[in-house]
Order: C-alpha cells, then structure tokens, then sequence
C-alpha cells in the first residue's frame, strides 16, 4: 500500500532489466557502480573484488550503510579516503532455518532510527549529514532469506514484505522531518534481483531478471498519466496500473540516475545510460547530463582501444570502423552546437547514439581476440584428438604394423615445428600477450608435432581401412555421430537423455543378446525405461518432497536388509564376520540417514532451527561413507553395494524429493549392465564368460590377459559416456543456478555459507559419477581390457562433444 500510494501520487516507477547472473554481488556492483561485473567473481564467492572500482558511494561525500556483510564491505573497500560507514549483523544471522528473517530488515530500520537520535547530540555527525551528496544505504536481505527458506508464495515472505512496506514510509518520513521537510531528499527503491516461484535465483528466468524501480523526491518526475503504453508482458494489467507511465531502465542506469540526482560525476566504470525521463529538471540540464553521460562511456571506449592498439602489430590492428577519431570529434561538435542553439531534443538523441556506439565499440574490443583464440583452441582439439585415435590404434588394435621411423626425417621434422614454435611465441611476446594466449596457440605446436611423426602409421592404417566393406565403415561413422549429436543435445534438452535410454533398452534386441540371456536383458530393458523417466522430470519449480525422500531411504533399508540376510544365511568361505559388521553399520547409516531428514524438516517446518544431534549425524555420516566402502570385500558385487549403501546414506541427507531414488536405479542398472556385457563378450567370441559372484577386485590382472580393443569396445565406452552425462543431468540439479534448492543442505547447515553449500552441493553431483566410474572399472577388469585402452577412447568421444 505503501509503495503504491508513491506510485500514484508522488514519484516515478518502471522495472529494472538485470543481466545473468542475477546474484547479489554482481546486482549490487551493477546498481551502485554503473558496470555488469565479470562473472569471475564468483570464485570468491561474490564477496571479494578481482578489481578496485568506482561507485557511487565512492563519489559521494559521506556515505552510511546498513545491511548484510556480505555487500556492504565490498562498497567501503574500493573506496578513496574514510568517507564509506558501514554497519553490518553478523554473518550468522543470515540463518534460512531461522525463527524469521524479516528480523534482519527490523534490525536496519532500528539502526537507521538509533543513528538519527543519535545524530542529535553528536555534533560532529548532525554537521556530516547537513552536507549536500549524502547517501543513505538500507540494504534489506530479509526478504530474499525468507524466499529461500519458505519459497516467494509463502505467509514468512507477504509478512515480510508488509513490514518493509510500513518500515519504509517510516524511515522515509523520519528522514524527511531530520531536514525540517526542506525537499532536498530523493528516495530510490529497487532489487539487486528477483526470484523464482521455487525460491532461488541466479539464472536468467524472467521472475528473476525483472526487479522493481520507484523512485521520488528531490529531482524526480510525478507520475504521469497516459492513455495506453504497450510492454510485452502483463504487468500493467495484473497490477491496475496501464494510466501510469512506466519506465524501463538496464539495471547499470540507476547509477547514473543516483549520480545525477546527488549531483556528482558518473562512477568511472559506469557504462549505463542516464534514464532522463525519470528527472524533474530543465532541457538545459538533461541535455548537458547526457552529453558528460557520453564522453564519460566514450572515454572508456578510448582507452579500451588504446590498449589493444598498444598489444597488436600495427598492419594487424582493425580499429572499430563506426567510431573512428573524426567520427567522435565530429559527435562531439555536433553535440555542444546543438546545445548551444538550445535544440536541446536533437542534442540528446545525438548523445544517444554516441552512447550506443561507444559501448558497440567496448565490446568490440573485448572479444577482438576471439577468433584468433577459437582457431588456436580448435586446432589444438583437433590435433589432439587425431594423436589420441593414434595412441589407440597403435597400441591397443591389430590394424598396424610396426613402421620403423627414418631418424633423418623425425630430426628435421623437430626442428621444423620448434621453429614454428619460436615464432609464435615471438609474435606473442611482441604483443604482450597474457601468459594465457602462450598455453591457447604454443599447445597445437607439440601436438601436431606428435601426429605428423606418426604419418608411416596413418599411411599404413588408410591402406588397411581401404580394404574394409565401404558401407559397413560409413554405417558404423553414422553411428557414432549420431550417439554423440544425443550427447551434445543433453546439455541444452535433457529429454534427449530419454531418447538414448529408449535406445540403449532396446539394444538386447538389435544385437540379438536378448535370445543368449532373457532374465539379464529384461532387467536391464526395464531399468533403462525407468531411468527415462527422470530426465524428463522438472529440473525446478519442484516443492520439496521429504515422503519421497523417506520413501527411496526404506526401499535402500529393504535391499540391504535382504542382502544383509542372504549373506548371513550362506555359509561360504568368502564370507567373515569383518565384512557383515561393516555390512551392518551401513544399513545402520541409511536407517539414522532417513530418520535425520524427516527429523530435520519436521523440526525447521515448526521454526525450531536445525537440532544439533541432527547435524552432528549428518556430518559424521558424511565422513564415514568416504571411509567403510574402503573396508568391505573385495569381491565384484559386494564391493560396488558397499559403496553404493555408504554413498547412498549421504545422498539422502543431501536430497529434497524425487532425486533420492535416481541413484537406486541408476546402481541397478549400473549392476545389469555389467552383467549384459558378460553375455556380449561371449555373443562376439571375445572371451569365456565369468563368475562374476566370486570375481575379485585384488586379483591381479596379469598383462600377458588383456586382450586387444574390439569395435564393441567403444560402444561401452560410449555407454560409460552416456551414462555419466545422465549421472549430470538426470535430476537437474545442477543444470542451472537457480535449480539449486539451499533446503538440500538444511540437514547439515542452515546459516548462509556460499563456499561451505557449494562444496555439499558439488557432492551430491559427484556421488551418482562415482557409482558409473566404479562399474565401468568393473567392466574394464571383467572384460579383460586396460584401463588405458578404454579411458582413451572415453578421451576421444568427450573431445569430440567439446569440439
């Protein structure tokens, strides 16, 4: 009600466009200095600033902040001289399972109050705050802590947002009365970002890139009604306001906006454009605004082209053709005559484009290297590859024959490409290039230099692929493109994950194994179909399921009580009593892993916070399942279940819904899978089949057994690809930022701690990848291959899909 009152009678509103990655820090760095941040700073958890920057706050003559000490200090240090005060809570307060978090923003509003009263009889600080370019930061997080807690459609979060609602009209008004009502105060409401239904943020979805804009007071335009205004969304007609003008802005605007407002130079950096339509001023001064607003963009766009023109030969440099230097003489000119006949329209849509081309221009700049670099990345992939394919062919197939190499030719042939080498880096070196180019356009040099040594092994491999049947060579290429286009598709559809799972079910059938083995082949049939299901299951948006938790935790307690029994009951000598104790404490684990997450949502549902006894289970858990497996049998299926119970105990801890059963039947199918390639060996004659139930890992494979690769070979090397890419996508948590639910690690920590969450959150990725790298170590071993031959292939295919 507040705000809307504003709305209607006192300021001017629009929504704020953010750029990804919506998070706080590069939403902040954009809203008060002017620039979107290089997404770097994420690997110091958006606290830290790879580079010093200018800011509003910086231009200022004082300014206080209040708020989260995650944004405020990041402001005070890329600040000149001590005029940046900042006052934070502690971090530990930023706690999601909290009794309310709307407390942070009461705890603002209290000490923006307790500063005012104070100011009375303080002196010093009364005289500080009458001088003019004075900023006032409220930074209120509470209502993003409760969003991840409780989700944007929860009681916490309307709650929270009435007391920001009345909690701003008093601190506004009490601000006003502090200056006797002297109308020399502007107010500026927007967000660093939004969030999503699902209540997270971090990626592009319009709930989160969209945030709001209010602004009123000294300098500020009223509202101003109009007849009709078209926007692309529905906005104006859910909220009743189509008669209001609403103003769109970039997020990096409102820097200029404050700038302007305050009367103090654009921040450095800046690279928005001032949003005149919001200012309540003269043509004279919009028109002379806009005007520094370009010179200061055109000088960044000046200097950008300086230095690239310093690092690049003089015949290689393509200077930005829109913008050259009589060009902006030619701008500028214009600019001030237009100003001077007060044409003061002409003048700004003249600064308007000089803005666009000089920020045209930035870019150009930015990415000038980007083909240069692409070309070098790519030849070094191609050539790589190529060497790959011929390691494995050398090495691990019949298809060659020794070639023995003219000592002459290889000496020449080395200092030809270590001359080649001399000059590239020459070349680098008189450009003062970054270290990094030397790694990008130096590592294509060895690696070409390592494939046209082998040129007698390609000649000799082409006469032999010469003799094979055309059509069965092209049918099998066809093939391989066709399963790694899949490959490549998954990363931007995950439903192509369920179309190569529909495929790989119906592989017993194409190669006939289905007659060989019907029990194995139909298991496995069933579980890749089940495994379909999971891609196509929501990535976000999903509620926090714990019943399914619990579930997938009792139908783990199922199986490894069943296991526990038959292996009490057979009295074989691979059994003793080490192993079933170890057995025990995992079906311990999992029991204590389901009981720990009902406990904990219960307990975080009902505002308790999280019970310590709780965390302390989880991170014991957490330890141990990296230690058991390491203790149990050795032999093949006893072995991989260990590690999957032990395993399994964290995932549950680290899951919210139906991602919990995902490693179960992956792990079946992981189980079948090394069966069904028991029954191909033998389909193809390759080998005897095994007893895989007595097969033991220890057994030391002697090298004289491994057998050379087999065209079938790379199907499971595709297969162990494929799989891995599901192991990554097949839940979803992790294909986007803002699919990542914090309630994932509420059974471990619930105070905000980005690296800390990061690490738990990169665990629970990890954990289905090791339980298809532990059964593709199974199947290298059964089969009797080295886990050299089919590794390299794996190398290949994943080069392939990069490329």
């Amino acid at each position: 009600p507040v705000f809307r009152s504003i709305l209607e009678n006192n300021g001017s509103w629009g929504i704020s466009h953010t750029r990804v990655p919506t998070e706080s820090r590069p939403g902040h760095v954009a809203l008060i200095a002017g620039f979107y941040e290089d997404v770097s700073a994420v690997a110091k958890g958006w606290k830290e600033n790879p580079v010093e920057f200018d800011s509003v706050f910086n231009e200022s003559k004082y300014t206080w902040g209040w708020g989260s000490p995650d944004i405020l200090p990041m402001f005070a240090k890329g600040a000149t001289g001590d005029h940046v005060y900042t006052f934070c809570y502690t971090a530990e307060s930023e706690d999601f399972g909290a009794q309310d978090a709307a407390e942070l923003d009461m705890w603002v509003f209290d000490r923006v109050k307790s500063f005012f009263n104070s100011s009375r009889s303080n002196q010093t600080l009364s005289s500080a705050l009458h001088e003019d370019k004075v900023v006032l930061f409220l930074h209120l997080l509470g209502i993003d802590t409760n969003g991840h807690a409780h989700r944007p459609n929860s009681r916490e979060y309307k709650e929270n947002i009435k007391k920001v609602d009345e909690g701003i009209k008093e601190i506004a008004s009490m601000i006003e009365n502090f200056y006797g009502n002297d109308g020399k105060t502007a107010f500026i409401l927007t967000s660093d970002h939004g969030m999503t239904d699902w209540g997270s943020h971090g990626a592009g979805h319009p709930s989160e890139t969209l945030t709001p804009l209010i602004v009123w007071g000294a300098g500020v335009n009223y509202p101003q009604k109009v007849t009709s205004q078209f926007f692309e969304d529905n906005f104006l007609k859910e909220w009743k306001l189509e008669d209001l003008k609403r103003m769109d802005v970039n997020q990096a605007d409102i820097a200029p906006l404050m700038a302007s407002l305050l009367g103090v130079p654009f921040p450095l950096n800046s690279v928005g454009t001032l949003p005149l339509e919001y200012l309540n001023n003269s043509a004279h001064f919009k028109a002379e605004s806009i005007f520094t607003n370009a010179v200061q963009i055109l000088e960044q766009f000046k200097v950008k082209m300086s230095q690239k023109k310093e690092t690049t030969l003089s015949f290689l440099f393509t200077p930005f053709k829109p913008l050259s230097d009589s060009e902006q003489i030619n701008f500028l000119k214009k600019t001030r005559q237009y100003i001077q006949q007060e044409k003061y329209d002409e003048a700004v849509s003249l600064c308007k484009t000089l803005i666009n081309l000089a920020l045209e221009g930035l870019s150009y700049y930015h990415t000038y290297d980007r083909l240069f670099l692409g070309l070098s990345i790519a030849m070094g992939f191609v050539g790589w590859t190529t060497y790959v394919i011929l390691v494995i062919i050398k090495t691990h197939t019949n298809l060659t024959k020794t070639v023995q190499t003219n000592n002459q030719e290889s000496t020449v042939l080395f200092y030809s490409f270590a001359f080649v080498g001399i000059i590239i880096a020459f070349f680098l070196l008189i450009q003062t290039c970054p270290w990094t180019y030397y790694i990008y356009c130096l590592l294509p040099v060895p690696v070409w230099y390592a494939v046209v040594k082998e040129i007698p092994v390609i000649r000799d491999l082409a006469t032999n692929l010469l003799s094979l049947r055309i059509g069965r060579s092209i049918g099998f290429l066809l093939v391989c493109t066709l399963g790694i286009e899949i490959l490549v598709f998954s990363f931007f559809y995950r439903s192509a994950l369920s179309i190569g799972l529909l495929v790989f079910a119906g592989w017993p059938v194409i190669t006939q194994l289905w007659f060989q083995a019907r029990t194995t082949a139909l298991i496995w049939t069933l579980l890749c179909v089940l495994l379909a299901i999971f891609p196509l299951m929501p990535v976000v948006g999903r509620e926090p399921n714990i019943p399914l938790v619990i579930a997938a935790g009792l139908l783990t307690l199922l199986i490894s009580c069943s296991s526990l029994a038959s292996l009490c009951k057979s009295e074989n000598k691979y059994r003793n009593n080490e192993d079933l104790r170890i057995h025990f404490y995992q079906v311990l684990s999992i029991a204590l892993s389901t009981y720990v997450v009902s406990s904990t949502h219960d307990s975080l549902k009902n505002k308790q916070g999280l019970p310590v006894l709780n965390q302390i289970i989880s991170w014991m858990t957490l330890v141990s399942s990296l230690v058991l497996p390491l203790l149990s049998p050795v032999f093949l299926f006893r072995r991989l279940f260990s590690i999957l119970l032990s395993l399994m105990s964290t995932y549950l801890l680290l899951s919210t819904g139906y991602e919990a059963l995902f490693p179960l039947v992956l792990s079946g199918l992981m189980f079948a899978w090394i069966n069904m390639e028991q029954e191909a060996l033998q389909h193809y004659g390759l080998s005897l089949k095994q007893k895989l139930a007595v097969f033991n890992f220890t057994y030391a494979t002697d090298i004289t057994q491994f057998r050379q690769l087999h065209l079938d070979d790379v199907r499971r090397s595709f297969f162990f690809v494929f799989f891995i890419v599901t192991a990554f996508f097949g839940t979803g948590n992790i294909a986007s930022v803002n699919s990542f639910d914090p309630a994932s690690v509420y059974c471990f920590l619930t105070v905000f701690s980005p690296f800390t969450m990061g690490g738990l959150l990169v665990l629970k990725v990890v954990i289905p990848f090791v339980l298809v790298s532990c059964a593709f170590e199974a199947i290298q071993v059964t089969t009797q291959l080295s886990s050299k031959s089919l590794f390299l292939i794996v190398l290949v295919i994943s080069d392939i899909m990069g490329l």
